[in-house]
């Protein structure tokens, strides 16, 4: 069989301690080669303060939604991965369903920050109006509206959005950064943030990987993969909804290129899929700037006036 005897019995082991889908967890993957003591460290290095890194939390336990990852992107909104907003994850659980409003924790590392000092009161959340239309993986994005804006410092900094030209193309060089708080190996939580710098894959690599198994998300083009690290470091279960933010080459400029939608790589895939921003700016936009049904309309018969007062009186 090609899934190794090893990986068979912590899958086991890591159903029994939990007793729900594997999805339901969080963390950076481990070495096999490092001790027990510092294993759970491996899959990713400790971080520094990454101030646009937001804590969605819905609990402490697994078993009632747990936590995962989210982007500041301004000072009134955070953007993350849908699905980490309901306790069953799958597109059967989720239809007709409203997301969870969860906590969110900005300006962290340690995950014992995550108290009242540190939080910031939610006003509503908005998933993407196609989000999992055709497979649990469609779409997976959501959008979370603070009550307040936020102040902002060196601790808490929104990350900016891919500007024109800022879209990354369909075979690509360099790498990414990720950070994630949550469970490693052997279900141990990790007490502060950590991070990885994984290499970017050409996306025909990634798409074929996942076409040729089940229960895998289908790679189109909203989509786009990191591959694990040269000592097979990886996000793993519960890094979803954090930002991999990446270098323009031409400018200098950070920016968020992706957000993590399937984090269940660890070490039994290579690759890990992110939503593509740049593909879906058209709609974080319209969220954003607080557009209602007309207002599209309202624009344009507000343009089609100043044309027509114009030649009217000229």
């Amino acid at each position: 069989m090609w899934i190794s005897l090893s990986l068979l019995l912590l899958t086991a082991w890591c159903c029994r301690a939990d007793g729900i889908h594997r999805d339901d967890g969080l963390k950076l993957s481990a070495s096999r080669v490092t001790p027990l003591r510092s294993r759970r460290m491996i899959g990713g290095t400790l971080a520094p303060l990454v101030p646009w890194q937001a804590m969605v939390y819905l609990s402490d336990n697994v078993r009632t939604g747990g936590y995962a990852g989210g982007a500041l992107i301004s000072d009134r909104w955070v953007l993350t991965a849908g699905r980490n907003l309901f306790l069953n994850k799958s597109r059967q659980d989720t239809q007709r369903k409203n997301p969870l409003i969860p906590k969110v924790y900005l300006g962290i590392s340690g995950r014992s920050e995550a108290k009242a000092s540190s939080e910031v009161a939610v006003e509503k959340v908005i998933l993407h109006p196609h989000f999992q239309n055709q497979s649990d993986w469609d779409n997976n994005l959501a959008l979370i509206q603070l009550k307040e804006p936020v102040v902002i410092s060196d601790k808490v900094t929104p990350i900016p959005l891919p500007e024109r030209g800022q879209d990354l193309p369909d075979s690509t060089e360099g790498s990414g950064a990720i950070a994630g708080w949550g469970w490693g190996v052997y279900l141990n939580l990790a007490s502060s943030l950590k991070h990885l710098i994984l290499p970017l894959v050409d996306h025909s690599t990634c798409k074929a990987e996942y076409e040729r198994r089940a229960f895998m998300p289908t790679v189109d083009d909203s989509m786009f993969c990191t591959v694990s690290g040269r000592l097979e470091e990886n996000v793993c279960f519960g890094d979803a909804g954090g930002a991999l933010a990446v270098k323009d080459a031409e400018t200098g400029d950070i920016y968020a290129a992706g957000i993590l939608s399937y984090d269940k790589p660890c070490r039994l895939h290579k690759y890990a899929v992110y939503m593509k921003i740049s593909s879906y700016l058209p709609w974080i936009h319209k969220v954003t700037r607080g557009d209602t049904q007309n207002s599209q309309a309202v624009r344009s018969q507000t343009m089609a006036k100043m044309y027509s007062w114009q030649q009217m009186y000229s």
